[in-house]
Protein backbone atom coordinates (compact mmCIF):
# COMPACT_ATOMS: atom_id res chain seq x y z
CA UNK A 1 0.00 0.00 0.00
CA UNK A 2 3.05 2.25 -0.39
CA UNK A 3 3.48 5.02 -3.57
CA UNK A 4 6.79 5.18 -4.82
CA UNK A 5 7.56 8.89 -6.81
CA UNK A 6 10.82 8.69 -8.75
CA UNK A 7 12.25 11.42 -10.90
CA UNK A 8 14.11 10.14 -14.07
CA UNK A 9 15.68 11.77 -17.50
CA UNK A 10 16.81 10.23 -20.52
CA UNK A 11 19.84 11.42 -21.54
CA UNK A 12 19.16 10.22 -24.93
CA UNK A 13 16.42 12.00 -25.44
CA UNK A 14 16.97 15.80 -25.54
CA UNK A 15 16.49 19.22 -27.09
CA UNK A 16 17.81 21.37 -29.64
CA UNK A 17 19.52 23.18 -26.62
CA UNK A 18 20.57 20.20 -25.16
CA UNK A 19 18.17 19.64 -22.20
CA UNK A 20 16.21 16.74 -21.65
CA UNK A 21 12.92 16.76 -19.49
CA UNK A 22 12.85 15.35 -15.96
CA UNK A 23 9.92 12.80 -15.64
CA UNK A 24 7.90 11.62 -12.45
CA UNK A 25 7.25 8.05 -12.01
CA UNK A 26 4.77 6.51 -10.05
CA UNK A 27 4.24 3.53 -8.43
CA UNK A 28 1.07 1.47 -6.39
CA UNK A 29 0.40 -2.04 -6.11
CA UNK A 30 3.12 -2.70 -9.20
CA UNK A 31 1.37 -0.38 -11.38
CA UNK A 32 3.41 2.10 -12.82
CA UNK A 33 2.38 6.19 -14.11
CA UNK A 34 4.57 8.42 -15.84
CA UNK A 35 3.95 12.15 -16.58
CA UNK A 36 6.07 14.87 -17.47
CA UNK A 37 7.06 17.82 -15.09
CA UNK A 38 7.68 20.28 -17.05
CA UNK A 39 11.50 20.89 -15.50
CA UNK A 40 14.22 20.52 -18.42
CA UNK A 41 18.02 20.32 -16.98
CA UNK A 42 21.55 19.33 -18.64
CA UNK A 43 21.51 15.64 -18.26
CA UNK A 44 25.22 16.20 -16.37
CA UNK A 45 23.66 18.13 -13.38
CA UNK A 46 21.51 15.31 -12.76
CA UNK A 47 21.84 13.30 -9.22
CA UNK A 48 19.72 10.77 -9.82
CA UNK A 49 20.61 8.94 -5.82
CA UNK A 50 19.92 11.57 -4.19
CA UNK A 51 16.98 13.14 -6.56
CA UNK A 52 18.09 16.58 -7.09
CA UNK A 53 19.22 19.17 -9.47
CA UNK A 54 22.62 20.25 -8.80
CA UNK A 55 25.50 23.12 -9.87
CA UNK A 56 25.77 24.45 -12.20
CA UNK A 57 22.55 24.18 -13.60
CA UNK A 58 20.88 27.29 -13.62
CA UNK A 59 17.80 27.92 -11.27
CA UNK A 60 18.80 24.33 -9.45
CA UNK A 61 17.29 25.67 -6.52
CA UNK A 62 14.32 26.63 -7.95
CA UNK A 63 13.77 23.08 -10.27
CA UNK A 64 14.67 21.14 -6.87
CA UNK A 65 11.77 23.26 -4.75
CA UNK A 66 9.60 22.23 -8.09
CA UNK A 67 10.04 18.90 -8.19
CA UNK A 68 9.94 18.64 -3.81
CA UNK A 69 6.31 20.54 -4.64
CA UNK A 70 5.33 18.20 -7.28
CA UNK A 71 6.12 15.05 -4.67
CA UNK A 72 4.12 16.81 -1.67
CA UNK A 73 0.92 17.14 -3.73
CA UNK A 74 1.37 13.43 -4.97
CA UNK A 75 1.41 12.13 -1.39
CA UNK A 76 -1.77 14.40 -0.90
CA UNK A 77 -3.49 13.46 -3.11
CA UNK A 78 -2.51 9.79 -1.87
CA UNK A 79 -3.53 10.29 1.21
CA UNK A 80 -6.65 11.87 -0.10
CA UNK A 81 -7.86 8.61 -1.75
CA UNK A 82 -6.46 6.43 1.28
CA UNK A 83 -9.18 8.17 3.58
CA UNK A 84 -12.20 7.42 1.62
CA UNK A 85 -10.98 4.39 2.23
CA UNK A 86 -11.99 2.86 -1.30
CA UNK A 87 -9.74 0.96 -3.67
CA UNK A 88 -8.14 2.78 -6.50
CA UNK A 89 -5.57 2.58 -8.55
CA UNK A 90 -2.31 4.74 -9.88
CA UNK A 91 -4.26 6.11 -12.84
CA UNK A 92 -6.88 7.50 -9.38
CA UNK A 93 -3.68 9.29 -7.78
CA UNK A 94 -2.52 10.82 -10.66
CA UNK A 95 -6.22 12.43 -12.03
CA UNK A 96 -6.36 13.28 -8.00
CA UNK A 97 -2.95 15.28 -8.37
CA UNK A 98 -4.58 16.98 -11.22
CA UNK A 99 -7.70 17.88 -9.43
CA UNK A 100 -9.87 16.23 -11.71
CA UNK A 101 -12.69 14.04 -10.48
CA UNK A 102 -11.52 10.27 -10.22
CA UNK A 103 -13.81 7.50 -11.47
CA UNK A 104 -15.31 6.72 -7.95
CA UNK A 105 -16.25 10.31 -7.70
CA UNK A 106 -17.81 10.64 -10.96
CA UNK A 107 -21.88 12.48 -10.69
CA UNK A 108 -24.98 10.54 -11.12
CA UNK A 109 -26.34 13.45 -13.38
CA UNK A 110 -22.40 13.49 -15.18
CA UNK A 111 -23.00 9.53 -16.04
CA UNK A 112 -26.82 10.12 -16.95
CA UNK A 113 -25.85 13.24 -19.32
CA UNK A 114 -22.75 10.91 -20.74
CA UNK A 115 -25.29 8.22 -21.89
CA UNK A 116 -27.99 10.89 -23.28
CA UNK A 117 -25.15 12.32 -25.46
CA UNK A 118 -24.62 8.20 -26.06
CA UNK A 119 -27.71 7.95 -26.88
CA UNK A 120 -28.10 10.80 -29.24
CA UNK A 121 -25.51 9.50 -31.60
CA UNK A 122 -27.83 6.64 -31.50
CA UNK A 123 -30.95 8.25 -33.15
CA UNK A 124 -31.75 7.08 -36.86
CA UNK A 125 -29.17 4.32 -36.57
CA UNK A 126 -30.63 2.25 -33.44
CA UNK A 127 -33.05 4.32 -32.19
CA UNK A 128 -35.73 6.53 -32.83
CA UNK A 129 -35.38 10.30 -31.67
CA UNK A 130 -39.38 9.72 -29.38
CA UNK A 131 -37.02 7.15 -27.63
CA UNK A 132 -33.85 9.68 -26.69
CA UNK A 133 -36.89 12.70 -26.20
CA UNK A 134 -38.05 10.03 -23.40
CA UNK A 135 -34.78 9.43 -21.55
CA UNK A 136 -34.03 13.69 -21.93
CA UNK A 137 -37.61 14.04 -20.14
CA UNK A 138 -36.00 11.67 -16.97
CA UNK A 139 -32.78 13.21 -17.26
CA UNK A 140 -34.29 16.72 -16.88
CA UNK A 141 -36.76 15.30 -14.06
CA UNK A 142 -33.75 13.58 -12.14
CA UNK A 143 -31.92 17.18 -12.28
CA UNK A 144 -34.91 18.79 -10.91
CA UNK A 145 -34.81 16.46 -7.98
CA UNK A 146 -31.00 16.63 -7.20
CA UNK A 147 -31.71 20.71 -7.19
CA UNK A 148 -34.44 20.67 -5.36
CA UNK A 149 -33.37 17.59 -2.73
CA UNK A 150 -29.79 18.18 -2.25
CA UNK A 151 -29.57 21.55 -3.57
CA UNK A 152 -26.60 21.18 -5.56
CA UNK A 153 -25.50 20.31 -9.16
CA UNK A 154 -24.86 16.96 -8.83
CA UNK A 155 -24.79 13.62 -6.26
CA UNK A 156 -21.60 11.44 -6.08
CA UNK A 157 -22.28 8.00 -7.74
CA UNK A 158 -20.66 5.92 -4.84
CA UNK A 159 -23.27 7.78 -2.35
CA UNK A 160 -26.12 6.02 -4.02
CA UNK A 161 -28.73 4.32 -2.07
CA UNK A 162 -31.80 2.26 -1.96
CA UNK A 163 -33.33 4.91 -0.13
CA UNK A 164 -32.44 7.46 -2.95
CA UNK A 165 -34.88 5.95 -5.41
CA UNK A 166 -37.46 6.14 -2.76
CA UNK A 167 -36.79 10.00 -2.21
CA UNK A 168 -36.94 10.58 -6.09
CA UNK A 169 -39.98 8.84 -6.46
CA UNK A 170 -41.68 10.78 -3.88
CA UNK A 171 -40.71 13.82 -5.51
CA UNK A 172 -42.38 12.77 -8.86
CA UNK A 173 -45.37 12.12 -6.98
CA UNK A 174 -45.41 15.34 -4.74
CA UNK A 175 -43.72 17.96 -6.77
CA UNK A 176 -44.36 17.09 -10.28
CA UNK A 177 -47.43 15.02 -9.68
CA UNK A 178 -46.88 12.35 -11.96
CA UNK A 179 -48.88 9.24 -11.93
CA UNK A 180 -46.76 5.51 -10.65
CA UNK A 181 -47.20 4.18 -14.10
CA UNK A 182 -44.99 7.40 -16.04
CA UNK A 183 -42.70 6.94 -12.59
CA UNK A 184 -41.84 3.95 -13.04
CA UNK A 185 -40.68 4.44 -16.26
CA UNK A 186 -38.78 7.37 -15.03
CA UNK A 187 -36.93 4.82 -12.70
CA UNK A 188 -36.73 2.51 -15.46
CA UNK A 189 -34.47 5.21 -17.91
CA UNK A 190 -32.79 6.14 -14.69
CA UNK A 191 -31.42 2.92 -13.98
CA UNK A 192 -30.08 2.36 -17.48
CA UNK A 193 -27.05 4.60 -17.44
CA UNK A 194 -26.59 3.20 -13.28
CA UNK A 195 -25.90 -0.07 -14.77
CA UNK A 196 -23.26 1.08 -17.55
CA UNK A 197 -21.43 2.71 -14.67
CA UNK A 198 -21.58 -0.60 -12.89
CA UNK A 199 -20.57 -2.29 -16.02
CA UNK A 200 -17.73 0.61 -16.65
CA UNK A 201 -16.33 0.18 -12.81
CA UNK A 202 -17.89 3.64 -12.37
CA UNK A 203 -19.68 1.80 -8.99
CA UNK A 204 -18.87 -1.38 -8.01
CA UNK A 205 -22.30 -2.75 -7.28
CA UNK A 206 -26.12 -1.83 -9.00
CA UNK A 207 -27.41 -0.06 -5.85
CA UNK A 208 -30.78 -0.63 -6.83
CA UNK A 209 -30.59 -4.04 -7.24
CA UNK A 210 -33.18 -4.90 -4.63
CA UNK A 211 -35.71 -2.38 -5.96
CA UNK A 212 -39.29 -3.43 -6.69
CA UNK A 213 -41.20 -0.56 -9.12
CA UNK A 214 -45.14 -0.48 -7.46
CA UNK A 215 -47.30 -2.40 -9.77
CA UNK A 216 -50.24 -0.48 -11.39
CA UNK A 217 -53.42 -0.92 -12.60
CA UNK A 218 -54.12 -1.02 -16.31
CA UNK A 219 -57.10 0.01 -17.19
CA UNK A 220 -57.53 0.03 -20.66
CA UNK A 221 -60.12 1.94 -22.06
CA UNK A 222 -61.79 1.57 -24.81
CA UNK A 223 -65.56 1.91 -27.37
CA UNK A 224 -67.54 -0.73 -27.29
CA UNK A 225 -69.48 -2.29 -30.00
CA UNK A 226 -72.57 0.27 -29.11
CA UNK A 227 -70.10 3.17 -28.80
CA UNK A 228 -68.42 2.72 -31.92
CA UNK A 229 -71.51 1.82 -34.12
CA UNK A 230 -72.60 5.02 -32.42
CA UNK A 231 -69.83 7.12 -34.13
CA UNK A 232 -69.94 5.70 -36.88
CA UNK A 233 -73.65 6.71 -37.42
CA UNK A 234 -72.92 9.86 -36.59
CA UNK A 235 -72.57 12.19 -39.96
CA UNK A 236 -70.94 15.02 -39.38
CA UNK A 237 -71.50 18.75 -41.87
CA UNK A 238 -68.05 20.15 -40.92
CA UNK A 239 -64.97 18.58 -43.51
CA UNK A 240 -62.02 18.56 -40.43
CA UNK A 241 -64.37 16.32 -37.99
CA UNK A 242 -65.43 14.33 -40.66
CA UNK A 243 -62.25 13.64 -41.53
CA UNK A 244 -60.73 12.85 -38.17
CA UNK A 245 -63.71 10.81 -37.60
CA UNK A 246 -62.42 8.28 -40.65
CA UNK A 247 -59.04 8.71 -39.37
CA UNK A 248 -60.26 6.66 -36.17
CA UNK A 249 -62.50 4.95 -37.36
CA UNK A 250 -60.00 3.64 -39.70
CA UNK A 251 -57.42 3.02 -36.79
CA UNK A 252 -60.80 1.48 -35.04
CA UNK A 253 -60.37 -1.70 -37.42
CA UNK A 254 -56.86 -1.71 -38.38
CA UNK A 255 -54.95 -0.99 -35.06
CA UNK A 256 -52.71 1.59 -36.80
CA UNK A 257 -50.66 3.89 -34.25
CA UNK A 258 -51.02 7.71 -35.52
CA UNK A 259 -47.24 7.64 -36.44
CA UNK A 260 -47.96 5.00 -39.27
CA UNK A 261 -51.58 6.58 -39.91
CA UNK A 262 -49.77 9.46 -40.73
CA UNK A 263 -47.15 7.69 -42.93
CA UNK A 264 -49.49 5.68 -45.24
CA UNK A 265 -48.87 5.51 -48.69
CA UNK A 266 -50.42 3.69 -51.73
CA UNK A 267 -47.67 1.03 -51.66
CA UNK A 268 -48.50 0.19 -47.98
CA UNK A 269 -51.45 -1.33 -49.45
CA UNK A 270 -50.88 -4.86 -51.10
CA UNK A 271 -52.89 -8.16 -52.26
CA UNK A 272 -52.19 -10.59 -49.81
CA UNK A 273 -51.72 -14.28 -50.59
CA UNK A 274 -55.25 -14.58 -49.95
CA UNK A 275 -56.44 -12.04 -52.34
CA UNK A 276 -57.65 -9.75 -50.18
CA UNK A 277 -55.94 -6.02 -49.50
CA UNK A 278 -53.63 -5.93 -46.45
CA UNK A 279 -51.69 -2.94 -44.58
CA UNK A 280 -47.95 -3.91 -44.82
CA UNK A 281 -45.98 -0.86 -43.06
CA UNK A 282 -43.21 -1.11 -40.57
CA UNK A 283 -43.85 0.40 -37.12
CA UNK A 284 -40.67 2.39 -35.60
CA UNK A 285 -41.40 2.11 -32.28
CA UNK A 286 -40.47 -1.76 -32.11
CA UNK A 287 -39.60 -1.91 -36.34
CA UNK A 288 -42.08 -4.72 -36.63
CA UNK A 289 -43.07 -5.34 -39.61
CA UNK A 290 -46.81 -4.79 -39.30
CA UNK A 291 -49.57 -6.91 -42.00
CA UNK A 292 -52.84 -6.26 -41.11
CA UNK A 293 -56.09 -7.63 -43.32
CA UNK A 294 -57.99 -4.25 -44.22
CA UNK A 295 -61.06 -5.08 -42.97
CA UNK A 296 -64.51 -3.87 -45.07
CA UNK A 297 -65.08 -1.12 -43.04
CA UNK A 298 -61.49 -0.05 -43.35
CA UNK A 299 -61.35 -0.40 -46.83
CA UNK A 300 -64.34 1.66 -47.26
CA UNK A 301 -63.16 4.40 -45.96
CA UNK A 302 -59.58 3.94 -47.94
CA UNK A 303 -61.72 4.01 -50.98
CA UNK A 304 -62.76 7.95 -49.81
CA UNK A 305 -59.63 9.54 -50.02
CA UNK A 306 -56.82 9.39 -52.75
CA UNK A 307 -53.58 9.88 -52.18
CA UNK A 308 -52.01 13.38 -51.64
CA UNK A 309 -48.25 13.49 -51.91
CA UNK A 310 -48.03 9.96 -51.69
CA UNK A 311 -49.74 9.59 -48.67
CA UNK A 312 -53.20 7.92 -48.35
CA UNK A 313 -54.52 10.67 -46.20
CA UNK A 314 -54.48 14.60 -45.56
CA UNK A 315 -51.69 15.03 -42.94
CA UNK A 316 -52.38 16.56 -39.03
CA UNK A 317 -51.06 16.79 -35.89
CA UNK A 318 -50.96 14.65 -33.46
CA UNK A 319 -52.26 17.70 -30.79
CA UNK A 320 -54.97 18.98 -33.33
CA UNK A 321 -56.37 15.16 -33.92
CA UNK A 322 -56.99 14.52 -30.15
CA UNK A 323 -58.33 18.29 -29.68
CA UNK A 324 -60.59 17.37 -32.70
CA UNK A 325 -61.61 13.80 -31.13
CA UNK A 326 -62.49 15.83 -28.39
CA UNK A 327 -64.54 17.97 -29.53
CA UNK A 328 -66.13 14.80 -31.73
CA UNK A 329 -66.52 12.55 -28.38
CA UNK A 330 -68.77 15.70 -27.07
CA UNK A 331 -70.92 16.01 -29.99
CA UNK A 332 -71.66 11.90 -30.35
CA UNK A 333 -72.38 12.28 -26.85
CA UNK A 334 -69.56 9.61 -25.55
CA UNK A 335 -68.56 9.62 -22.05
CA UNK A 336 -65.63 8.21 -22.75
CA UNK A 337 -62.41 10.92 -23.66
CA UNK A 338 -61.82 9.61 -27.22
CA UNK A 339 -57.62 9.95 -28.07
CA UNK A 340 -55.76 8.14 -30.63
CA UNK A 341 -54.32 5.54 -28.86
CA UNK A 342 -58.05 4.69 -28.04
CA UNK A 343 -58.59 3.81 -31.66
CA UNK A 344 -56.15 1.21 -30.96
CA UNK A 345 -57.36 -0.11 -28.47
CA UNK A 346 -60.70 -1.07 -29.24
CA UNK A 347 -59.31 -2.42 -32.56
CA UNK A 348 -57.57 -5.00 -30.05
CA UNK A 349 -60.71 -5.36 -27.61
CA UNK A 350 -63.93 -4.86 -29.45
CA UNK A 351 -63.06 -5.56 -32.78
CA UNK A 352 -60.57 -8.91 -32.42
CA UNK A 353 -61.00 -10.35 -28.89
CA UNK A 354 -64.87 -9.74 -28.76
CA UNK A 355 -64.60 -11.91 -31.49
CA UNK A 356 -62.57 -14.78 -30.28
CA UNK A 357 -59.66 -13.82 -32.21
CA UNK A 358 -56.96 -15.51 -30.13
CA UNK A 359 -54.36 -13.97 -28.10
CA UNK A 360 -51.60 -14.62 -30.45
CA UNK A 361 -52.45 -13.31 -32.93
CA UNK A 362 -54.24 -10.01 -31.57
CA UNK A 363 -49.83 -9.38 -30.32
CA UNK A 364 -49.02 -10.19 -33.73
CA UNK A 365 -51.84 -7.30 -35.36
CA UNK A 366 -50.85 -4.92 -32.77
CA UNK A 367 -46.99 -5.02 -33.86
CA UNK A 368 -46.41 -5.74 -30.05
CA UNK A 369 -42.24 -6.82 -29.40
CA UNK A 370 -44.04 -9.06 -27.23
CA UNK A 371 -46.64 -11.54 -25.99
CA UNK A 372 -46.30 -10.47 -23.00
CA UNK A 373 -47.19 -6.74 -23.32
CA UNK A 374 -50.14 -7.91 -25.03
CA UNK A 375 -51.50 -9.95 -22.54
CA UNK A 376 -50.83 -7.70 -19.48
CA UNK A 377 -52.87 -4.97 -21.35
CA UNK A 378 -55.28 -6.82 -22.63
CA UNK A 379 -56.08 -10.01 -20.55
CA UNK A 380 -58.75 -8.39 -18.62
CA UNK A 381 -60.56 -7.89 -21.58
CA UNK A 382 -60.62 -11.68 -21.95
CA UNK A 383 -61.85 -12.13 -18.53
CA UNK A 384 -64.83 -9.66 -18.90
CA UNK A 385 -65.78 -11.18 -22.80
CA UNK A 386 -65.45 -14.60 -20.51
CA UNK A 387 -68.12 -13.42 -18.08
CA UNK A 388 -70.48 -11.86 -20.43
CA UNK A 389 -70.54 -14.93 -22.30
CA UNK A 390 -71.16 -17.23 -18.70
CA UNK A 391 -73.65 -14.79 -17.88
CA UNK A 392 -75.62 -14.99 -21.40
CA UNK A 393 -75.30 -18.72 -21.09
CA UNK A 394 -76.65 -18.17 -17.36
CA UNK A 395 -79.99 -16.15 -18.95
CA UNK A 396 -80.77 -19.24 -21.93
CA UNK A 397 -81.11 -21.61 -18.95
Amino acid sequence: MKLNILYTINKHKVNSRGLCGITCRLTYLKQRKQFATGQFINPNNWHRKQQLVKPPELDAELKNTQLSLIKTKLSQAFLILQVKEESFTVEDIYIQYKGEKTQKEQGTLEAFKRYLESLKRLISVDIQRATWVKFDYAYRHFKDFIKHKYKCSDYPLTKLKLQFLADFEYYLKTEKGLGQATINKMIQRFRKPIRIAVAEDYLDKDPFMLYKAKRTKNSIVFLSPEELRKLEEHQFSQPRLKLVKDLFIFCCYTGLPYKQLMDLETKHIVVGFDGNKWVQIKRQKTSKNLSIPLLPKAETILNVYSGIDNYIFPRITNQKYNSYLKEIGAIVGLDKKLTTHMARRTFASTVLLYNNVPMEIVSELLGHSSMKITQDSYGKVVQKRVSIEINRLKGSE
